[in-house]
């Protein structure tokens, strides 16, 4: 195991609650793992600890402070829009080459299991030029695809997959992560995506209490990494 560029097909799909359980899987199998989420846009200062990076930062057993969070989270922007958009609106922008060299040190510098989390979906805009996928392909790591439950997300998952194929990156599993909203039965939505994933593991897994660390599906995703 060794790092892991955890992406989506969207927005608020469940990435963080899908990293953080793997965090919490792997150190209690006494791992030294790590988490970053470099970009973080709809982030509010007053409200830090249910923020994507407050969730990381308790997965990893460290406390939620400013400095933390500016470790694992240097792009950090108030606007919940993808972002491009949230940047210029502060006056601000996404130095690409930097967000590349600080992901590249964090993968060179890791003693166990990394895993950078991306923003939005693989082509929410980072700039007026690079999207996540663009990033993802500077990196060229295998990356974790995290999918809804929802009725669609068939469609969506497999334009991913073409999409991330093009960029010739390898992608090591998808988990569909559901949702209490989901109309559409989780185990369905695993067969349906598997038929089309050809050799890449297809996980569903459930909503779960909230700091459960043994779970089949957490254990099942970790094998496949």
């Amino acid at each position: 195991m060794a790092a892991y560029f955890v992406t989506s097909t969207g927005t608020d799909i469940g990435k963080t609650f899908v990293t953080a359980a793997l965090i919490r899987y792997l150190r209690e199998s006494n791992q030294p793992v790590a988490a970053l989420k470099p970009v973080v846009s709809g982030y509010d200062s007053s409200v830090v600890d249910t923020s994507d990076p407050a969730v990381l930062l308790d997965a990893l057993g460290r406390p939620v402070t400013a400095d933390e969070v500016s470790q694992i989270a240097p792009w950090r922007f108030r606007a919940p829009l993808s972002p491009d958009l949230a940047a210029a609106r502060e006056g601000r922008h996404i130095d690409f080459d930097e967000l590349v060299k600080f992901s590249r040190a964090a993968i060179d510098g890791a003693k166990g299991p990394l895993f950078i989390e991306g923003v939005g979906g693989i082509m929410v805009p980072l700039d007026g030029q690079r999207t996540v996928l663009d990033w993802m392909s500077a990196l060229d790591i295998p990356l974790l695809l995290v999918v809804g439950g929802y009725l669609g997300t068939i469609s969506h998952t497999l334009t991913a997959l073409d999409v991330i194929a093009q960029r010739k990156l390898s992608v090591a599993a998808i988990v569909v992560s559901e949702s209490e909203r989901d109309t559409v039965e989780l185990a369905d939505t695993v067969a349906s995506i598997t038929r089309f994933a050809g050799s890449t593991g297809v996980v569903g897994l459930p909503r779960l209490p909230a700091g459960i660390k043994h779970h089949p599906a957490v254990a099942k995703i970790a094998s496949l990494l």
